[in-house]
């Protein structure tokens, strides 16, 4: 709680009538919140007032709900497992096989990647997307890549549309003039901005809507929640729907594995109309590295995403148990476009508030609340999980994933990555590279050439290490260089099952 809240509860208790004061309250700072957005689209005209009076339309609402918000969103005891048929295996889904005219149901669909991150994680300036991945290849080259492929295989139209930040728009946009000539319809709609909030005041700490100096810290993108009213808003969800589109496929544009899967389109478009499946939330099997992912729960008789941040702390360790919550939610989603437009006309968009603590770099405590996209799975009709293939899950995070997807693990055909056949089991090796390769030109740096990889389960890197040419590396690899020290592994090397530490200098002469 804010130290606001605090003393509103201990003078609420002392003057009696808690709930009767806490109401006056919470009146009054919505009222003061109303007048100083009021004041800040006052410094602006035109354009830019319209489209920020939108998006506070929606920040309202979601501040709103964020006073109203009593205690945790979820209740332990009332958390059950969801039922057998309510997630289903992809095998099953993929053994229906396709229809002859695998185009019918690709035109009625859409491609929407979320493209508002910044590649500062990874030391890179500029869009995440536009980060080479492979062979000089971006995230967003990828993609246009598997979805030309698709259009020009099937002779369809299946269009690309981006959800960008005011992070990401202007860079973005630059770079889609090289795309024109591609069999790719591309469009692009952006995200809301909202006003970070002061913890203690619960005001808005920016001044005026530019996002020049110091101000521009006070704005932020709402989390990818904000996809159906910013779609809706756009007006782009009306023209779709117009085309005869009936489908969004959504995932991250850094999930590598994230590609059009002909099966489950095939099976939403083939429901009868009155058992229509509205939503479709890709998860996968569990494993001890992703024991942070949101996973799906039946609560109050509906299918449910839980995420950490709504756990009680004295439940934790049950929520990231393996056993118990077997599935994790990948963010690969397919949605129906018209149950979009019907739920954001009745105001029936429901998704728990995650508040997104952040300090300031003057040291300013700041709140920014947001939303995730997979939160609304509760509101559409007839919601499904499919549990995927791991190989759909292949984000890049950091450089430890950079390295795996730029290996011989995986080729690359069309945009899509595949694992290599040569390598005998389909697990990933767990990657660990130390902090001196965090950002990707010095991670460059340090590779001559990416090793040979296809026999490799386990790697950590530590310290300052560089590999030469034509490295091998095979079973459990562990490179420790100890402050001070160096070691540069020697081109044509093959360590299977080693531990290096010490120091190790390989110079020109």
């Amino acid at each position: 709680r804010t130290s606001f809240q605090k003393s509103c509860l201990s003078k609420g208790v002392a003057n009696g009538g808690m709930a009767q004061f806490q109401e006056t309250m919470r009146q009054q700072l919505e009222s003061s919140m109303h007048d100083e957005l009021e004041k800040l689209l006052d410094t602006t005209t035109g354009a830019e007032r319209e489209v920020s009076k939108k998006d506070f339309e929606g920040f309202k609402n979601l501040f709103h709900r964020f006073l109203q918000v009593k205690g945790p969103s979820v209740e332990w005891i009332k958390i059950q497992r969801p039922p057998e048929d309510s997630i289903q295996p992809y095998d099953k889904i993929a053994a229906r096989g396709l229809p002859d005219n695998v185009a019918n149901s690709l035109n009625k669909l859409v491609v929407v990647k979320l493209n508002g991150g910044l590649g500062t994680s990874m030391g890179c300036k500029g869009p995440k997307s536009l980060i080479s991945v492979r062979n000089e290849n971006t995230f967003l080259d990828l993609t246009v890549q598997q979805i030309e492929h698709l259009n020009k295989t099937y002779n369809t139209d299946v269009p690309l549309v981006l959800m960008n930040s005011f992070n990401t728009d202007e860079d973005t946009k630059k770079i889609l003039q090289k795309y024109t000539h591609h069999r790719v319809k591309i469009h692009t709609f952006n995200q809301s901005r909202y006003p970070r909030i002061n913890k203690e005041s619960l005001l808005p700490v920016s001044t005026n809507l530019r996002m020049t100096g110091q101000n521009a810290e006070g704005w932020y993108p709402p989390g990818h929640g904000d996809i159906y009213a910013s779609f809706y808003n756009s007006g782009l969800l009306d023209q779709l729907i117009e085309q005869g589109k009936e489908y969004i496929f959504v995932s991250n544009i850094d999930n590598l594995g994230a590609t059009v899967d002909l099966h489950i389109l095939h099976h939403l478009v083939s429901q009868p109309n009155g058992k229509r499946c509205e939503f479709v939330m890709e998860v996968t099997d569990k494993t001890r590295a992703d024991v942070k992912g949101g996973t799906l729960i039946q609560y109050e008789g509906k299918l449910r995403l839980l995420e950490i941040a709504q756990v009680p702390k004295a439940h934790v360790d049950e929520f990231k148990s393996v056993s118990k919550f077997k599935i994790f939610n990948t963010n690969n989603l397919w949605i129906s476009l018209p149950a979009i437009k019907r739920l954001q006309e009745q105001n029936a968009m429901d998704m728990e508030i995650i508040v997104n603590p952040k300090t300031l770099d003057g040291g300013q405590n700041v709140i920014q609340l947001e939303t995730a996209v997979g939160a609304a799975i509760k509101c559409f009709d007839n919601a499904l999980g499919i549990n995927v293939p791991r190989s759909r899950f292949l984000p890049v995070k950091t450089t430890s994933d950079l390295l795996l997807v730029m290996s011989n693990l995986y080729s690359l055909d069309a945009g899509s990555l595949n694992m290599s056949p040569k390598r005998e089991f389909p697990t990933t090796p767990h990657v660990k590279l130390g902090s001196s390769f965090t950002k990707v030109q010095e991670y460059l740096i340090r590779f001559e050439s990416i090793p040979d990889m296809l026999e490799l389960d386990h790697l950590t890197v530590s310290g300052d290490v560089t590999f030469g040419k034509n490295v091998s590396l095979k079973g459990t690899v562990i490179i420790i260089a100890n402050h001070g020290d160096r070691i540069d592994i020697p081109a044509g090397s093959m360590l299977e099952n080693k531990i290096v530490s010490g120091n190790l200098r390989i110079l020109d002469h």
